[in-house]
């Protein structure tokens, strides 16, 4: 994906509220260097022994309010990852009149008030900052599984608005899913488009549970330049009339 291309047509309004987005990463990156500390330590923080697969901070990471939800984990030994955090938004948080992709399988998935869709994954390396995003195939997450076009629907939903583990690590995770939206919307159609690609290429399959099909989709980003990239753009958008856009007279 080519950054400038991906901010094309964003409207002042989203690239502004990127720009924000930014500008919380960047807040919370400097308090956390204050004490040597990175978003991954934190959320590791007073957790014991760290093992692969194990959910970090134990029990997850769960917005009451905004009914949005992470955990950190380990297990897929890519090169320069240190492991990576998955996002979701729950059943409470889910705009009205959107269901989950239809499904004819035998696999068990949650519905209703136990619904759960997988927004986005977070690769981290080993200093604690973010070098990649991917998606997953349904059975990875064990989620409910929605199309790209609702998921999208939900991105600007996901807030952890609140001090467990950490308030500089939960800005920092609900800034990058804002930060980072366009690639994420591209990333979820990508997903949708390979999971098509893979059932018609495997017609006897239960695409969404087939182990063969983890990662669906992924980019490289780094914050620096998506920040760069969201201020060039609004640099360049048209500039507002003043006069007409005013209450004045």
């Amino acid at each position: 994906m080519i950054v400038s291309n991906l901010m094309a047509g964003l409207s002042k309004a989203e690239l502004q509220a990127m720009s924000k987005a930014g500008s919380e990463i960047v807040e919370a990156y400097r308090v956390l260097n204050k004490t040597s500390a990175n978003v991954v330590g934190q959320v590791l923080a007073n957790q014991g022994t760290f093992y692969e697969w194990d959910h970090y901070p134990n029990g997850d990471v769960y917005d009451a309010e905004t009914f949005s939800q992470y955990y950190y984990h380990s297990h897929r030994g890519t090169d320069g990852e240190n492991g990576h955090f998955h996002t979701f938004l729950r059943s409470g948080g889910i705009p009205s009149g959107i269901w989950p992709a239809p499904y004819e399988g035998e696999g068990t998935r949650p519905l209703g008030e136990d619904a759960l869709a997988h927004i986005i994954a977070i690769s981290m390396d080993r200093q604690g900052f973010p070098i990649a995003l991917f998606t997953t195939n349904r059975w990875v997450t064990g989620e409910t599984f929605y199309s790209a076009e609702s998921v999208i629907q939900m991105i600007d939903a996901f807030e952890i608005d609140h001090t467990f583990p950490c308030l500089a690590a939960n800005k920092w995770i609900s800034g990058v899913v804002r930060l980072f939206r366009p690639q994420i919307e591209e990333l979820l159609r990508q997903r949708d488009a390979e999971i098509e690609k893979w059932q018609a290429s495997h017609p006897n399959e239960d695409v969404y549970e087939d182990r063969n099909l983890e990662v669906t989709s992924s980019v490289k980003i780094s914050v620096d330049e998506q920040i760069k990239a969201v201020h060039k753009a609004l640099s360049e958008a048209p500039k507002e009339n003043l006069f007409l856009n005013s209450s004045w007279g």
